[in-house]
């Protein structure tokens, strides 16, 4: 079994979106780690704010069939490829990291570069997942936020029940 962390997010119905991926995938893969959910702005074009978080789980399945089960699951909610990289989303879910593992050799690379280059990946991610580390750098997800510059990207949580296991804000 891998551990994998996903970074979801929508701005569009994004309440419903975000419950609906989260039931979607506890009927996937059963137990979730689910973060926090935060609002944010919208980056890299002007839009509506975002809900974030990210979810962690365990499966067999490899990156690549990971990955086609997710952009299904991403499908169900409305969410169409091919558009612009930063537009409105009904739905995004990102693979983020499997295990330790360091390729761009698969449907996405690994470990994304999102974690390391947005507040809305990395704060919630540090907060699941604080003593594990990243498998390209080694360093703790914890000391990655604390030394992250915050300056511009405006997150803030908020409350949101899941409707999936426990909630841990």
């Amino acid at each position: 079994m891998a551990r994998v962390w996903l970074s979801l997010g929508s701005n569009v119905d994004r309440a419903h979106n975000i419950r609906g991926a989260l039931g979607a995938l506890a009927g996937e893969f059963g137990e979730l780690v689910v973060s926090r959910v935060f609002e944010s702005e919208a980056v890299g074009f002007d839009g509506d704010p975002f809900y974030n978080l990210v979810v962690g789980l365990e499966t067999r399945l490899g990156v690549d069939p990971l990955v086609g089960r997710l952009r299904a699951i991403e499908a169900r909610f409305g969410r169409r490829r091919g558009g612009d990289k930063f537009a409105p989303r009904t739905l995004d879910i990102d693979l983020l990291t499997y295990g330790g593992r360091v390729s761009e050799e698969t449907a996405v690379p690994l470990p994304r570069d999102e974690i390391l280059k947005y507040a809305f990946v990395l704060l919630p991610l540090s907060e699941v997942a604080p003593e594990e580390r990243h498998p390209r750098t080694g360093e703790r997800y914890a000391d990655l936020w604390a030394a992250f510059d915050q300056r511009g990207q405006r997150l803030w949580p908020v409350p949101f029940e899941t409707g999936v296991g426990a909630d841990p804000g």
